[in-house]
């Protein structure tokens, strides 16, 4: 009677086996036929069988899985986050060539993707995309920079810094090695994706000189922000903290002396804010761009005087910046707010037509005092659609229509 027991249920245990493999061999068929209907329909026969899998027939099933909710890389993103947390459990039963081929779609989809969302600027996207590249491939935490950065721009702000206080912990510096060689026939130095192909031009010698440089640490930008974070939460000492981590690593770093002061200044820390102005100035006078940005700097503190002066001194050093122009227009043109607020408020007395008269001069001649720097922003840019259109408005306000109309036709023009 035993031996009778014993057999039926070698029996059964063999019929087991070979359902699975036939499921799983019909769910690896659908698959290579594309036919991912029937391939979901062998993947679940197979996985009702899973109790009785050994450790390879569950590797296969969860490639397959893995595969099946990629669907040859048209899945959608909550489909592809599936897909890795299936391939994590794979395992070692499934070929390394099969397993390799399968992450590299996954990895260059997930990055595509990235990529492609940035490029819309779907940055909340573009961060999940990351964020499961890195997810699939955490030795490449350049991905997770990637993530935190997208999430920056979508102003998910506990996201990125979650992301960034990993990196941080992991001592990220995204200092990667960079191949250089110069152009012979245009005498500049080109950048290469590769070292192989910077050595195939320079083997076929179209390309000399060639040159390995490591590119600058992304460190002190993921420390600046999280300390911009950190302000922007309310928490200001851990802001200061971060900023004097970055200051320490990089002290000459001019960005990160012009973030720490606007973290000062968000503190009403004035004193400290003009002190690293200052001290900014001093590190490289000559330096057009840093001029400008001391200009919007002193611009969004309300310091008119020294805005004026920073964009003045950029123009100077490079008489074609066009965005100080029209800064300097701007800040003229922000004076009228409360000269309109004054003349609303003025009542009917004989007193306050007289006030109403002198603060419509002092309106106009702010329009006047603004039109040269638009007019200079065309002069180096004429493409600039803001400099026309807002020279339309200001000749239009002061009654010379000729100007006006001329502006506007440019303006209309430019806007096609």
């Amino acid at each position: 009677m035993k031996k009778y027991l014993i057999f039926g249920l070698l029996l059964a245990l063999t019929w087991s086996m070979n359902a699975q493999k036939k499921e799983l061999r019909a769910v690896s068929k659908a698959l290579e036929k594309v036919n991912f209907e029937q391939a979901a329909t062998a993947l679940a026969a197979a996985e009702a069988l899973m109790s009785s899998m050994d450790e390879k027939q569950k590797g296969q099933f969860y490639f397959y899985k893995s595969k099946l909710l990629f669907k040859g890389g048209a899945a959608e993103l909550e489909d592809v986050n599936k897909s890795i947390d299936a391939f994590a459990k794979i395992g070692s039963s499934v070929s390394s060539e099969e397993k390799n081929t399968h992450f590299q779609n996954l990895i260059n989809h997930l990055i595509n993707q990235g990529s492609a969302s940035i490029d819309k600027s779907d940055f909340a996207t573009a961060s999940d995309y990351f964020s499961n590249a890195y997810k699939l491939s955490s030795k490449d935490t350049i991905y997770l920079y990637y993530a935190a950065s997208s999430a920056v721009n979508a102003k998910d702000y506990d996201k990125s810094l979650a992301m960034y206080e990993k990196l941080r912990a992991l001592g990220f510096t995204g200092i990667e090695k960079q191949y250089f060689a110069v152009n012979k026939e245009t005498n500049k130095e080109e950048a290469f994706d590769s070292e192989v192909l910077r050595d195939v031009s320079v083997k076929s010698k179209s390309h000399i000189n060639p040159t390995d440089k490591n590119s600058k640490s992304r460190y002190p930008e993921i420390i600046k922000n999280m300390a911009l974070i950190y302000n922007e939460r309310g928490e200001t000492d851990k802001a200061l903290d971060a900023m004097r981590e970055a200051r320490a690593q990089n002290p000459d770093d001019l960005n990160l002396i012009l973030t720490e002061a606007n973290v000062h200044y968000a503190m009403g820390n004035t004193d400290k804010f003009k002190e690293l102005l200052g001290y900014a100035t001093e590190k490289d006078p000559k330096n057009a761009e840093l001029q400008y940005n001391l200009g919007v700097i002193a611009a969004d503190a309300k310091d008119f005087d020294n805005a004026k002066k920073y964009y003045d001194k950029a123009i100077e050093l490079n008489p074609k910046y066009t965005n100080a122009y029209i800064n300097l227009a701007a800040l003229i043109l922000g004076q009228e707010e409360s000269i309109i607020a004054e003349m609303n408020n003025l009542g009917t007395s004989a007193a306050d037509d007289r006030r109403y008269d002198e603060l419509r001069e002092e309106r106009n001649q702010l329009y006047l005092d603004a039109i040269p720097y638009l007019e200079q922003a065309l002069v180096s840019d004429p493409t600039n659609f803001q400099a026309a259109k807002t020279l339309s408005n200001i000749f239009s306000a002061t009654g010379n229509d000729v100007k006006a109309k001329e502006y506007k036709d440019m303006a209309d023009r430019l806007q096609q």
